[in-house]
């Protein structure tokens, strides 16, 4: 796939996995989530579970990438979210 094609399927799984998980990582972090969930969620399908790969813009890619995203999004949560954010509570 040409790299317009993995930000156009990047950016469609971020949307989703936003949509799925929560988050506001705003335009580009969303992209860039899509991306990475894309080739986790490829290496996934193709390499462990031997279903599906990305090979372009269809829907069984579009799927697999969502759930690629999904997968980076929830991890990405779970290790910012420990990292604790400091608070003015008193």
């Amino acid at each position: 796939m040409g790299i317009i094609a993995w930000i156009v399927l990047g950016a469609i799984a971020g949307f989703v996995a936003n949509m799925i998980a929560g988050g506001g990582e705003g335009v580009i972090g969303t992209v860039l989530l899509g991306i990475v969930g894309a080739v986790v969620g490829g290496y996934i399908a193709g390499s462990l579970l031997h279903v599906a790969d990305i090979t372009g813009l269809n829907v069984s890619s579009i799927l697999v990438a969502i759930f690629g995203a999904v997968v980076v999004l929830v991890v990405w949560h779970a290790v910012a979210g420990r990292r604790g954010v400091t608070s003015n509570r008193i």
